[in-house]
């Protein structure tokens, strides 16, 4: 089942109510609106001046939804998980601790790979010269010791955004680096709680390491989907929307979990696709298998 994706922009204040999101509108005429919680997948907050209460976060947090906050620059900055995501969580977490370094290093290397055969994919789908991505996916080693997986990401958005002037992957970059960077908070997002769902720790890499990252897990299996963000991004540049991080583009953005991907010779929303993925890893980190499933474009 698709879950669904909840944004809300202006104050408001959210309750619950036999089993129901109640969303009433202190600055607004109109009537209480109600929403089932167990449709609920992610809920995003950006306006300042929203209130939730405690009842309400608690069956949010039962129904493993997502619940995302936002910074001051509308950007989504942090995110509620449960404390228990799966049943068997504390042997779970065992098994990724206690992984091995040439596991975890063959892991990257399939992580990378994917990422980059997927970027290639984009590429030549728009028409694109790709066969620089191509080769270099069947180059990666273990652990990805010449770091293609940073080669490739240089060169795919240089190629990428070529029409758009002193455009480099950077944060505080011009746009649409700010419709890329709304994305991936997307992304990482849906990436943490699938890894929650699957009884593992999203701080946990097996790759990025960053002490101050609490994300590095997720950080780590979400790379072969982010050229599914940029897909969306290209499409809104296309259109010559993409400047400002309006509320239309936020909407569309907001779209990203429910979007369609291959994987494993199948069609399935990205969120159920990420599910599979954080659990052929778990089976990974279990000695159960030593491929981890990534869609493809």
């Amino acid at each position: 089942m698709i879950k669904r994706t909840l944004f809300f922009g202006n104050p408001a204040y959210l309750s619950t109510k036999n089993e129901q999101l109640v969303v009433n509108f202190p600055e607004e005429d109109r009537a209480p609106a109600t929403v089932p919680i167990e449709d609920l997948g992610y809920i995003v907050l950006e306006d300042p001046q929203i209130t939730v209460t405690n009842g309400l976060l608690m069956k949010l947090v039962q129904n493993k939804t997502a619940v995302i906050t936002c910074d001051r620059q509308h950007l989504p900055c942090s995110f509620l998980q449960p404390l228990t995501g799966h049943s068997e969580q504390t042997e779970r977490m065992r098994h990724q601790l206690n992984a091995s370094v040439p596991l975890k290093k063959n892991l990257w290397q399939q992580t990378v790979v994917a990422k980059i055969q997927n970027q290639a994919a984009h590429l030549a789908v728009r028409g694109q010269y790709a066969k620089k991505l191509q080769r270099w996916a069947g180059e990666v080693k273990s652990g990805d010791t010449e770091n293609h997986e940073a080669i490739a990401a240089a060169h795919y958005f240089q190629s990428l955004f070529a029409d758009i002037t002193a455009f480099s992957r950077n944060q505080k970059g011009v746009a649409p680096n700010n419709l890329l960077n709304y994305g991936y908070a997307i992304l990482r997002a849906v990436t943490a709680r699938a890894l929650v769902s699957s009884g593992m720790l999203p701080s946990v890499g097996i790759f990025h390491s960053n002490k101050y990252n609490a994300f590095c897990l997720a950080d780590d299996v979400m790379e072969p989907y982010r050229p599914y963000v940029d897909i969306l991004v290209r499409e809104l540049v296309d259109q010559g929307e993409y400047m400002e991080l309006n509320t239309e583009i936020k909407s569309a953005l907001l779209g990203i979990p429910a979007m369609d991907v291959n994987i494993d010779g199948k069609k399935s929303p990205l969120m159920v696709a990420m599910s599979r993925t954080t659990h052929s890893l778990y089976d990974c980190f279990a000695g159960i298998s030593r491929k981890i499933l990534y869609p493809e474009l």
